[in-house]
């Protein structure tokens, strides 16, 4: 891909939604910003997401076994705002296809 259509396709993609997945296993859901050499990438109106703890999975399967609930055990979250996301730690991108106008106002 030459220089001027690498910059029309990032140009593209600036105010989407994207989902950044990281080595330790956490998820960044936010507005795409911008980018440079070294593959940072910079979110805006950003929620973090946690897998489970070991201890909150074993809990959930507790109360699913005592008839309490249903064995799911949620992802965590937390709003953070403004972050960069290091390139070195990015495992998966994935564009949000929905128009802005189409998007909760508050992910699940």
């Amino acid at each position: 891909m030459d220089n001027d259509s690498a910059v029309k396709y990032l140009e593209s993609l600036v105010n989407r939604t994207f989902r950044a997945h990281t080595s330790d296993g956490r998820m960044f859901l936010g507005e795409f910003k911008c980018t440079d050499n070294e593959s940072n990438i910079i979110l805006a109106k950003t929620y973090e997401y946690r897998m489970p703890t070991a201890k909150a999975k074993q809990d959930a399967i507790e109360r699913q076994l005592a008839g309490e609930g249903s064995g799911k055990a949620d992802m965590t979250s937390r709003f953070l705002g403004l972050v960069v996301v290091p390139g070195q730690h990015i495992t998966k991108l994935e564009v949000e296809e929905r128009k802005p106008w189409e998007l909760p106002l508050r992910p699940n």
